[in-house]
């Protein structure tokens, strides 16, 4: 075990529960999911099961768009305290949001792979229910993660849902009131400039946030994970390579841009793809009240501000 104040060995809990999200935004959980199916239907005479469960997600093709599935029994999983506690990660609540109303939460950064956002709204690793009393999170992701049977179900079960405009319709108008639909706005886009020393923030072109927050005539509540960048460092590719053509020809094929980062292992100075245990703290609000739609989307990015937590005085927020 570790030793308070040190940071010598990974805990017992906290390496694997870091890996465990890592498996699930990867697309090794896709692979491996995919490939066991096909293994199934190939090479045994369990076929029946992948047929079964290949008719079950069509006859349940709409339910991520339509509030999912979530388990609170997952959800509160002690392993994702163990998760919190690996970084650690903090969320600071600076205002509250009434129940009786309905939100857009804007997640910032991406990141590598969105630790931060995941942990406290995709679990009760931070007491969001107690924190946020009568709020229920919603993380918008990628649709694809809805596509591979088994592995939808437990996406799902952490209250996440499809990003897309029919989900968020649904949740901000058919789901009641307290919802908080949580979009990091910057999606994978963001994963090239995860890294330390930088803060770019990929939004002067994302603009269905905004407009989604007036359609529906609810408030925005801006969210900044001040670190969440420092907890990988990537290897970038000389400029004019074939590696870096590859990265770029990619990104504009599929809007994915393929890094090649890496974090620690489980023993200190070791390489490996855990995130670094360095701390990352999530402020969120105030909440900003519907605006008029000829109101211009550059209002919104001068709230997302530098504060004491993570960015330094020499480091400067960029908006691209």
């Amino acid at each position: 075990c570790s030793v308070p104040g040190q940071n010598v060995f990974v805990t017992s809990l906290s390496g694997p529960a870091t890996l465990k999200w890592g498996q699930v935004m990867g697309l090794r959980g896709i692979l491996s999911v995919t490939f066991f199916h096909l293994y199934v239907v190939v090479f045994t005479s369990y076929w029946p099961l992948t047929v079964l469960t290949i008719i079950w997600m069509i006859f349940d093709w709409k339910t991520p768009q339509r509030g999912g599935r979530r388990s609170q029994w997952i959800r509160s999983w002690r392993l994702w305290k163990e998760y919190r506690d690996y970084f650690p990660l903090k969320l600071v609540k600076t205002h509250e949001l009434s129940p009786k109303h309905n939100y857009i939460i804007a997640s910032h950064p991406h990141g590598i792979l969105a630790h931060s956002s995941f942990c406290h709204f995709a679990t009760e690793a931070s007491d969001f229910s107690k924190v946020f009393p009568g709020i229920t999170p919603y993380t918008l992701t990628l649709g694809a993660f809805f596509w591979v049977p088994i592995l939808r179900e437990y996406v799902m079960s952490s209250g996440a849902c499809s990003v897309s405009k029919a989900s968020m319709d649904y949740l901000l108008t058919g789901e009641g009131r307290g919802n908080a639909v949580v979009v990091v706005v910057g999606g994978l886009a963001e994963c090239r400039y995860g890294r330390p020393g930088f803060s770019k923030l990929v939004l002067k072109r994302r603009v269905g946030f905004v407009r989604m927050a007036l359609q529906h005539g609810v408030a925005l509540v801006p969210s900044y994970s001040f670190g969440e960048n420092e907890l990988y460092d990537q290897y970038i590719f000389p400029r004019g390579g074939w590696v870096r053509h590859f990265q770029v020809g990619f990104q504009r094929l599929v809007h994915v841009y393929p890094c090649a980062f890496y974090g620690r292992g489980f023993t200190e100075n070791s390489w490996g793809l855990l995130p670094y245990r360095r701390p990352v703290t999530t402020i969120g609000g105030p909440a900003i009240p519907k605006m008029r739609p000829s109101r211009d989307s550059d209002k919104y990015h001068a709230l997302y501000i530098k504060t004491q937590y993570g960015i330094s005085e020499t480091q400067e927020l960029e908006i691209i």
